[in-house]
């Protein structure tokens, strides 16, 4: 048995190693979409009591990867609370229902804008973490304890649930590709800065202030966005947020100079880069063309035959299978979804299963549980270019 979970592992390596070298892999990849908060519903526990627990977590995606056919180790968008409560985040909160959020915050005032571009690091460590993380707004000596304390809990936490990821791989021969995670200049300024409104105002008001803020937190973003060590089986992933919400000359102006940058220099340090195409980017699909080749692209919306046709040659394409058929739809109707896109997007070569957008809430009757199982296993047993 342990023979044949190691050929398993080393088989669904290959197809990776291939799928981001540019080769056509053995079989289409398959991810599932359905996250670890999923899973922990799924199998009737609190999400909120859950979370601060971490080792708990092992039975449950024991389970889960038994279930659920998938390539990947689910784990999604698991933020781990504790951290963030040691340090009175404003920025990621438990909402009532256990899930870390992310509410509109301004870390950065209109009129600091000079201080930020002459200084980024410095101005986000000295006004912009104070003001985000309210345990952080103290005397020296006091910050640096909170500071020592929520790191702390943030390596002990993520340390365990790496170990249990490594044993749940060993054990089921998933391949779990290491991952770095970094923003857009652009996104970045908005989510955690200026906030959506503010952003938005900005390119208006002060356009070479939000361009040099760009210039100026381009380098932080690709520190960030380094894997410790840069290899064929890991991967950069940028989730893009503003670009769809801007008229095409402002995305030509401030968004796209330092996004394609980033991608650029993360590419020469010899790591994949996949991308979160949210929203809607059919009408910046070009732009995306120029990007170095085999970018991973995950979109949520758009044409997939466009996608393949403008896009499909030089780079891997993911995503589009719409997580709301699952609740909606019937199996023969989930089905029928899977097939098309792997008629349309699997000739390219390059084609990776993933959904539009991940899943993070268990349904009381089951449903989407069923149709996702069917999915999974119609694209595992029928994936092929």
């Amino acid at each position: 048995m342990m023979a044949d979970v190691t050929a398993l592992a080393k088989e669904r390596e290959q197809i990776f190693r291939d799928l981001f070298s540019g080769k056509t892999p053995k079989r289409v990849p398959v991810s599932n979409p359905a996250t670890l908060e999923y899973a922990i519903q799924y199998y009737g526990e609190d999400l909120a009591v859950v979370q601060w627990d971490v080792p708990s977590m092992e039975p449950i995606l024991d389970k889960f990867c038994q279930e659920f056919p998938t390539d990947t180790t689910p784990i999604g968008s698991l933020r781990l609370p504790a951290f963030y409560q040691m340090l009175g985040s404003k920025a990621i909160v438990m909402g009532s229902g256990g899930f870390m959020q992310h509410p509109e915050v301004v870390g950065l005032l209109a009129e600091e804008y000079d201080d930020f571009i002459a200084a980024p690091y410095d101005f986000i460590i000295d006004t912009v973490l104070p003001r985000l993380y309210t345990e952080l707004d103290a005397e020296p000596s006091q910050k640096a304890l909170v500071l020592a304390k929520a790191m702390k809990a943030y390596y002990d936490d993520y340390g365990t649930l790496a170990q249990i990821r490594e044993r749940i791989n060993a054990k089921h021969g998933l391949v779990a590709p290491a991952v770095a995670l970094t923003e857009a200049p652009f996104d970045f300024l908005a989510d955690f800065l200026r906030s959506f409104k503010g952003i938005s105002g900005d390119v208006r008001r002060y356009p070479d202030k939000v361009l040099a803020a760009c210039e100026a937190v381009l380098p932080l973003m690709i520190k960030k966005g380094k894997l410790p060590a840069p290899g064929i089986l890991g991967f950069t992933f940028i989730p893009l947020h503003m670009a769809p919400y801007m008229r095409d000359k402002d995305f030509e102006k401030f968004y796209w100079p330092t996004f394609k940058k980033l991608v650029e220099e993360c590419v020469a340090m010899g790591q994949n880069v996949q991308l979160f195409v949210e929203h809607d980017w059919m009408r910046y699909l070009d732009y995306l063309y120029e990007l170095p080749e085999n970018t991973i692209m995950r979109f949520e919306y758009g044409d997939p035959k466009l996608v393949a046709e403008k896009l499909g040659k030089k780079h891997i394409i993911s995503g589009f299978y719409p997580v709301t058929l699952l609740q909606t739809g019937t199996e023969e109707q989930c089905i029928d979804k899977a097939k098309e896109l792997l008629d349309i997007l699997a000739p390219t070569g390059k084609y990776w299963f993933q959904a539009d957008k991940s899943i993070i809430n268990a349904d009381k009757e089951g449903k989407v549980a069923k149709n996702l199982r069917a999915v999974l296993s119609y694209i595992m047993e029928n994936g092929s270019y």
